[in-house]
């Protein structure tokens, strides 16, 4: 029996050993797994604000001096709006302007997320010049520029076939403007002897007048006057000089 006791006993001492082996061996796993378990991370920080927008636009964007126009503006998340010549202004909105020079319109737009520009151009077109009337030719000077000289040949005075045309539309004009009264010159080359060439120079001029008094000029109309050889046009002693000297030469009376 005692035998027995003993053994009982034992065995109860193993079976607490184990026990307490077994609590031990779990508090140091509890104890371990507690300190491997991660902290829980920090909350993350706030969003930034966002960030302004800004538009500004005018139309029409040409105008001429003295006219308007309308500037148009939009932004987002701004707390202060202004544009450069204007001041501040609201978020959003548009306004009348009429400036005397080109401009451009700069929009700012600042905000808790930072700042944003945007800018827009007016063009003004100055009001166009004026232009002075082109004052209307005088009779003189459209007659200097309507009728046209006779030119003769060498030591002749009748108006040659080719000078025809000429004759004819000095007498259209002459016709239209009936109340321009002319002198018709005789002239000559170097050629001769003054009093021949002063002879001829009248023949010239006489030549010429009959000419438009057939063709429906007033003769009352019509002084002549020989000057010969004396008032030569080209100076050079050829033939091309002469033939410019060879003429009956209008000149308006005044």
């Amino acid at each position: 029996m005692k035998g027995t006791n003993v053994t009982k006993i034992n065995s109860a001492q193993r079976t607490m050993k184990t026990l307490a082996t077994i609590f031990a061996l779990s508090a140091i796993m509890i104890l371990g797994a507690c300190k491997k378990k991660a902290a829980p991370p920090p909350p993350p920080p706030p969003p930034p604000p966002p960030s302004p927008t800004a538009s500004i636009s005018v139309s029409p964007d040409t105008v001429d001096k003295g006219q308007s126009a309308t500037l148009s503006w939009q932004t987002s998340n701004a707390t202060d709006v202004s544009i450069d010549g204007i001041g501040a202004v609201q978020p959003s909105g548009s306004q009348q302007v009429s400036p005397t020079d080109s401009t451009t319109y700069h929009l700012v737009a600042k905000g808790s997320g930072g700042t944003q520009e945007a800018t827009t151009r007016l063009t003004v077109t100055p009001p166009p010049v004026a232009a002075n009337p082109t004052p209307s030719p005088s009779e003189e000077d459209l007659f200097g520029q309507s009728v046209k000289d006779v030119y003769f040949d060498y030591d002749k005075s009748d108006v040659r076939p080719d000078q025809q045309g000429a004759v004819q539309s000095d007498a259209q004009f002459l016709n239209q403007h009936s109340n321009i009264s002319f002198t018709i010159e005789g002239h000559c080359d170097s050629r001769g002897s003054t009093e021949y060439n002063l002879a001829l120079g009248d023949q010239r001029a006489s030549s010429v007048k009959n000419a438009l008094v057939s063709s429906g000029v007033s003769a009352n109309r019509i002084k002549t006057i020989s000057y010969g050889k004396e008032k030569p046009f080209c100076m050079e002693e050829n033939e091309a000089c002469w033939a410019q000297n060879r003429r009956g030469h209008f000149v308006y009376q005044k």
